[in-house]
């Protein structure tokens, strides 16, 4: 955050971003994973050991471990540490933020954050991964957001007032550490229904933290609208998504 932002600015943003972990488990169920060729892509050649940051319940960890990785998971949050571990109890996971990784110098090949690098303190966070990455390591960042260049997807945001982030948060600055960030966008989707499209959408931070009343009328408007839309109105759906991928390399 900018020195500028007030105080009630600091204080919503510190609140959102402590929300998950008390709804760890629906975090797990209802938010989507990433693209295996997304991920691929963010990755040096010969990366083995790769870093987890701000591993949340493992949504990246699951596509890393599908690619035949070595991961060790980072989570501050000992509500999604714990459902971390249930879901991958073979992986490792710290306790330990992306400001203090509590790992070795030079220890890792990739460090990856998924839906996370927006939250970081990045004065710190960047020479903090620069100090874990071996030299010719890459660090990355993976944003999912909805496609919007889909008619209904549009619509939709316009309806419900809903929209999930990604290119708009996915900015990384230069770091004297690391060479210029790469970016590249990947097709993605979640299969949905409306009913789980609305529990996708109440754990994103903005309602984890909103009042009971906010969080139902958000809740009622965006079924009513996907309940009467022709694309979703049918059982299940593929909600279209853009995954955002900026990678760059540690000097």
């Amino acid at each position: 955050m900018s020195e500028t932002t007030s105080s009630a600015d600091r204080e919503l943003w510190s609140r959102r971003s402590r929300s998950f972990g008390g709804h760890a488990d629906a975090y797990d169920e209802h938010r989507p994973d990433y693209p295996l060729d997304g991920i691929r892509w963010a990755l040096p050649p010969g990366a083995a050991e790769v870093v987890d940051l701000a591993a949340g319940t493992g949504k990246l960890t699951g596509g890393l471990r599908a690619l035949g990785l070595r991961v060790t998971a980072v989570e501050p949050d000992p509500g999604m540490r714990a459902e971390f571990a249930r879901r991958h109890a073979c992986v490792e996971v710290l306790d330990g933020t992306a400001e203090r990784i509590p790992l070795p110098d030079a220890s890792a090949d990739a460090v990856l954050a998924g839906q996370a690098f927006h939250w970081f303190d990045l004065d710190a966070a960047l020479p903090e991964i620069a100090r874990v990455l071996r030299p010719g390591g890459m660090v990355a960042g993976l944003w999912n957001g909805n496609d919007d260049s889909v008619p209904w997807v549009a619509e939709f945001a316009r309806a419900s007032g809903f929209v999930q982030r990604g290119r708009s948060v996915a900015t990384l600055p230069e770091h004297p550490a690391f060479g210029a960030f790469e970016e590249k966008t990947f097709r993605h989707s979640h299969r949905r229904t409306p009913e789980s499209l609305v529990e996708t959408i109440s754990t994103h931070s903005h309602l984890l933290v909103a009042d009971d009343a906010e969080r139902a009328e958000t809740r009622r408007r965006v079924l009513e609208f996907l309940r009467a839309n022709p694309a979703t109105a049918n059982g299940e759906f593929d909600l279209p998504l853009l995954t955002t991928v900026l990678r760059a390399v540690r000097r």
